[in-house]
């Protein structure tokens, strides 16, 4: 257990002084009155002009429900959310009542002890409808420390003007999205594919594509320097190097985004999340332009990861009845329903599928199937702390900085020196 025993009796302490001072002046959750009052902040850590408008808009309807509570909703951008929430709730202050984390986030928070267990609580009414897949990312040694918000995964979005002017097909393998990059190029004067390079989570489709994968958690072995690992390495550079995909090392959710959304690209690989916003390009102003289609596959098969967002509570919150009441509001049936109407996101939870926002969603029936056989991610505290020394290696092959057989190896060893005792 990383940071041990002094992180988690940090945090234990708060919230036993936050509860013994909660009677006086301002009941904690409304105990005392019987109604909830009081304030929850909420750290939301979705898309900025497209996501976060709707999120801001659930939240105040909660309001209404509880007139008595005030929500205070704050963005934080998603690339700064991990550390900040950390560092806030090992000091002791500024961390949020509530907090959308991101799935792989979850079990290293509640591992430091700085989420509040709720098993038994209002927070997770009805768990039995969750998606079996999307409650797996809520578990850490037989506790449940967050309620699932939103599930996705990835595919290949492209534009279908584009695809049509230069006659081609959606690509099903690498070797097609290769020869219809070229064709593309040739017919257009397009790129074919953007692929991001400065977010190692786009590197997982091949990775997975390949065969391989992270670490083996049940064995606890290193895997992603294994040949598997290598490979996805060269799949990605040749995509590069032959021209088939343009790259970037800094600003790739922007560069991507702005790419495609003004036809500069065919095509880029993304998820849900991403739907809103493109939608808000020049190219989809008549929607139908959009298409989607399962990311190409490797030589072993398909391989979308799965991801998704988790709705946790700091355990030295001061206002806990609230907080439970408010993440079992933002994901209920009828809440995610709206959200899956509004953002194309999907639900976690199995009835919200049967509501008719969710059903319209054209972008929801695509990605349900693919949701339903993506790799899942090992669930270990260490699993965020993945990441960072493999989109390191990732954007250094993407642009020439090294090869492939270095990239795996540098991070198979990072990853022994992260995760001690494996093999």
């Amino acid at each position: 257990m990383r940071r041990g025993i002094t992180a988690t009796a940090l945090v234990a302490a708060l919230a036993l002084a936050a509860t013994a001072c909660g009677g006086d002046d301002k009941p904690e959750g409304g105990k005392s009155s019987g109604e909830l009052s009081g304030t929850v902040t909420w750290w939301d850590t979705s898309t900025v002009g497209s996501e976060d408008k709707v999120f801001k808009k659930l939240a105040e309807g909660f309001e209404k429900k509880h007139p008595k509570v005030d929500v205070k909703y704050v963005n934080v951008p998603f690339g700064e959310a991990q550390n900040k929430f950390k560092n806030a709730a090992q000091a002791g202050a500024g961390a949020p009542d509530v907090i959308r984390s991101e799935v792989a986030w979850t079990p290293e928070f509640a591992d430091l002890g700085y989420l509040a267990p709720l098993d038994g609580t209002s927070a997770l009414k009805d768990q039995d409808d969750f998606l079996k897949q999307a409650a797996a990312s809520t578990k850490y040694k037989d506790k449940t420390y967050a309620v699932p918000q939103v599930i996705d995964s990835m595919g290949v979005f492209y534009n279908k003007k584009i695809f049509k002017e230069a006659g081609v097909e959606v690509p099903a393998s690498i070797a097609d999205l290769k020869t219809v990059s070229k064709k593309i190029k040739d017919k257009t004067g397009k790129t074919g594919l953007y692929l991001r390079g400065d977010d190692a989570y786009w590197f997982l489709s091949f990775l997975y594509g390949e065969g391989g994968d992270l670490v083996d958690a049940a064995d606890k072995a290193v895997t992603v320097d294994k040949p598997q690992g290598v490979k996805a390495f060269e799949v990605v550079k040749d995509l590069v190097d032959s021209g088939a995909a343009k790259t970037d090392a800094t600003d790739g959710w922007e560069n991507m985004q702005s790419s495609f959304k003004d036809g500069k690209v065919a095509m880029m690989i993304n998820g849900p999340w991403a739907v809103a916003d493109t939608l808000a390009g020049a190219e989809f102003a008549d929607k139908a332009n959009l298409g989607i289609a399962p990311v190409p596959a490797g030589t072993a098969g398909h391989g979308a990861p799965q991801g998704g967002h988790n709705l946790a509570v700091y355990a030295g919150s001061e206002n806990l009845d609230a907080s439970y009441a408010f993440v079992e509001y933002m994901t209920s049936v009828e809440t995610q329903a709206q959200t899956a109407g509004e953002l194309n996101l999907l639900p976690t939870r199995t009835s919200a599928y049967a509501k008719q926002q969710a059903v319209d969603s054209e972008i929801v029936g695509f990605f349900k199937p693919v949701v339903e056989t993506a790799v899942e991610r090992p669930w270990i505290p260490e699993t965020g702390s993945l990441f960072a020394p493999l989109v390191t290696e990732y954007t250094k092959v993407l642009t020439g900085q090294t090869t492939p057989e270095k990239a795996a190896s540098a991070t198979g060893d990072s990853y022994r020196k992260l995760l001690k005792g494996w093999k």
